[in-house]
């Protein structure tokens, strides 16, 4: 039997709350959003995925929509997106594409760019830069909405890389992946997630482009080291 888990919630977080309402969009993939929500974010390069893994992501769309017609319930969906992020991580994780984000240069400017705005519209707990993807937990402060968040840090790092490689054209992935953080210990296994991606695929040390809040590390939030 596993301890429960002790560790008190750092500042700002709280997590997802059954009695406020929840908003839900679907694209690709569903989206939840809810007022005050942190959320667990990934959003890869457009090139991150081979075709014949974007052909297995529609068949298994297709095997599922013949297994759960409509009317779907939020269970069903909620299960399809888990089974769908987590293939995708993995795939993503075998570093397909021409991963421009192993160019430290373009890491930087990524790392830039998604704490420019930190403690003004939103708050970024943790994230790690991965060659060919991104992963980020964040909570957007009020009036500021997640999409809007994500297009802003991918319209930047697109213009750089672009300008710096003399081309144009759709660097980034549209769509993202993202899941509401549920409680304190999702919070944690989120954060060390981040943490493990880079020695996890065997990147050497000096490629490791990862951070977490330094306050949330002074609390027990951070990295927990190996």
């Amino acid at each position: 039997m596993s301890e429960p888990f002790n560790l008190d919630a750092p500042p700002g977080f709280r997590g997802l709350d059954p009695d406020k309402p929840l908003r839900k969009y679907i694209r690709h993939l569903p989206h939840w959003r809810q007022d005050g929500a942190t959320y667990a974010v990934t959003f890869r390069l457009a090139d991150s995925l081979p075709q014949a893994k974007l052909e297995m992501l529609a068949s298994m769309r297709r095997e599922w929509e013949a297994k759960f017609p409509e009317p779907r319930s939020e269970k069903a969906w909620q299960r399809y997106a888990r089974t769908v992020t987590s293939r995708v991580n993995e795939w993503l994780d075998q570093g397909s594409g021409e991963c421009h984000f192993s160019n430290s240069h373009f890491a930087n400017e990524l790392a830039r760019a998604i704490l420019h705005f930190q403690n003004e519209q939103y708050h970024v707990a943790s994230y790690v830069v991965m060659p060919n993807h991104c992963h980020l937990i964040v909570r957007p402060f009020s009036a500021f909405e997640l999409e809007d968040l994500l297009r802003a840090i991918k319209g930047v790092t697109s213009r750089f890389v672009n300008r710096e490689l003399g081309r144009i054209g759709e660097l980034w992935q549209q769509e993202s992946f993202d899941r509401i953080i549920r409680d304190e210990e999702h919070l944690y296994n989120a954060i060390q997630y981040i943490g493990d991606n880079p020695s996890n695929v065997g990147l050497p040390e000096s490629q490791w482009f990862r951070w977490v809040d330094p306050g949330w590390e002074a609390l027990q939030w951070g990295f927990r080291e190996s």
